[in-house]
């Protein structure tokens, strides 16, 4: 069975048939959606939370942000392990300054929550930077587009669908 019909066959029991994951299916791209117990009342933050619950390396997991590169909103990709590195994040865009989006305008402008903000199926196309590291590694761990639901891609597929440029905007 194909990853295309494994997503399609896990819909319901997975509730499957977010924005995210029709952008995927859509496109032919081979994913993994990978549910998750997410807990309201979790210490950890939305990524750690993630990678404690699915057991994974947070190197692998990733987490969409949304900043302000001069004005303008900027989607960027980072591991959970870190955090995101603002300077090189206006550098790597050709701007000048950059700070955390308002969480008004990040959900407005993908159409997600925080903390389920998906990098697929964003209601506005936003410039997208993925950081270098998820080019060291197989698959990545990104929001399928709610809390408590995950999904693994390739990095090549990650770039590729968002349309990203890749540069070294996470730090330790």
């Amino acid at each position: 069975m194909s990853n295309k019909q494994t997503a399609k066959k896990s819909k319901g029991a997975v509730g499957a048939g977010t924005p995210a994951l029709v952008a995927l299916e859509k496109a032919g791209v081979p994913h993994t959606p990978r549910p998750y117990e997410h807990d309201p009342n979790s210490d950890l933050g939305f990524g750690m939370e993630v990678a404690t619950a699915l057991g994974a390396d947070p190197a692998q997991v990733f987490k969409t942000l949304l900043a302000s590169v001069d004005g303008d909103l900027v989607v960027a990709i980072v591991p959970v392990s870190g955090k995101l590195d603002l300077k090189a994040l206006a550098s790597a865009v050709g701007g000048k300054k950059a700070s955390m989006a308002d969480k008004a305008a990040a959900e407005r402008a993908t159409g997600y929550v925080v903390g389920g903000i998906s990098p697929f199926g964003q209601k506005t196309r936003l410039r997208t930077v993925v950081d270098t590291s998820a080019q060291d590694l197989d698959t990545v761990i990104v929001s399928a587009g709610r809390r408590g639901l995950q999904v693994e891609v390739a990095p090549s597929d990650l770039v590729r669908l968002t349309a990203a440029t890749t540069a070294p905007i996470g730090k330790a």
